[in-house]
C-alpha cells in the first residue's frame, strides 16, 4: 500500500528527522515537506494526501489551526514537545500523537495505525478505534493521567468537575460538556451534573443509579439516551 504523505515542521532538524524516518519505510511516499502550515494547507487543499506528519507549535499558523481549516482531513500524526496538546488532539480525532523526542519504533507504530485506518477507508468502512485505556485531564496547572477502568463517576459543580475513581477524587479544570466529549461510550451522561461508568453500576432504583454507596439521579432529559445504552 503506497501512502502519499507530507511533513510539516518549522524546525529544520525536526523536519529532517521526519524525512529520514519516512525514507526507512518503503510504503511511505513523501510528496512534500513544509516549514510553515500556510503552504502545507494550500498543498493539501489542491493535492491528494493520505497522511500528514504535523508539528503543533509553528509561527503564523499552528498545526491545530491548520487542521481546523481542513474540510476533508487526511490521517494526521501530530508531533510536539508539549504533552498538553494531546487533549486537543483527541478533540480533533487525529490518528496518533508523537511526543518529542520520539524514537523510530514509536514513529513506525504511529504509521502502522494510520495504515490500518486507511485500509478500512479503502473498503468503505469507518476505522474502529480501540477503547481508550486512559486520558489526560487538566487539573489546575498540571495534567493528570486517569485510567479509564478506575473511573466510577463524574460529579459536576459550577466551576469544577469532580472525577471519582476507585482510589481518589480528582478536580478537573474542564466543563462537564468537555469531559463528555473526551470520554468513550462506556461513560454516559445521565444527568446535567453527572457522568457514570456503565461497568461500575451496581443497580438502578426508581430513576436513581447506585454505584457502591453513591446514589446518582437520572435526569428526565437524559433518561431515554441512558436506558438505550444499557
Amino acid at each position: 500500500m503506497n501512502i502519499r504523505c507530507i511533513a510539516v515542521d518549522d524546525e529544520p532538524l525536526a523536519l529532517e528527522k521526519i524525512r529520514s524516518f519516512i525514507e526507512k519505510l518503503p510504503h511511505l511516499d513523501l510528496m512534500a515537506a513544509f516549514r510553515n502550515a500556510t503552504d502545507a494547507l494550500e498543498y493539501v487543499r489542491n493535492n491528494a494526501v493520505d497522511l500528514i506528519f504535523l508539528d503543533v507549535q509553528m509561527d503564523e499558523m499552528s498545526g491545530l489551526e491548520m487542521l481546523e481549516k481542513l474540510v476533508r482531513r487526511p490521517q494526521v500524526i501530530l508531533i510536539t514537545a508539549f504533552s498538553e496538546y494531546a487533549i486537543k488532539g483527541y478533540d480533533l480525532a487525529v490518528t496518533d500523537f508523537l511526543l518529542k523526542p520520539y524514537t523510530f519504533d514509536r514513529f513506525r507504530l504511529a504509521v502502522s495505525k494510520a495504515i490500518d485506518y486507511l485500509k478500512w477507508q479503502q473498503i468503505g468502512l469507518t476505522p474502529i478505534q480501540p477503547p481508550l485505556d486512559y486520558i489526560f485531564i487538566k487539573s489546575g496547572y498540571k495534567l493528570v493521567k486517569l485510567v479509564m477502568d478506575d473511573i466510577l463517576y463524574i460529579e459536576g459543580m459550577r466551576d469544577y468537575q469532580y472525577i471519582i475513581t476507585k482510589t481518589e477524587k480528582v478536580i478537573a479544570s474542564h466543563s462537564i460538556h468537555e469531559l463528555e466529549k473526551m470520554l468513550p461510550e462506556r461513560m454516559i451522561r445521565c444527568h446535567k451534573s453527572y457522568i457514570v461508568s456503565l461497568g461500575k453500576i451496581t443497580s438502578i432504583e426508581r430513576n436513581r443509579i447506585r454505584i457502591g454507596n453513591k446514589l446518582i439521579p437520572i435526569g428526565d432529559a437524559y433518561k431515554e439516551d441512558f436506558f438505550s445504552h444499557i
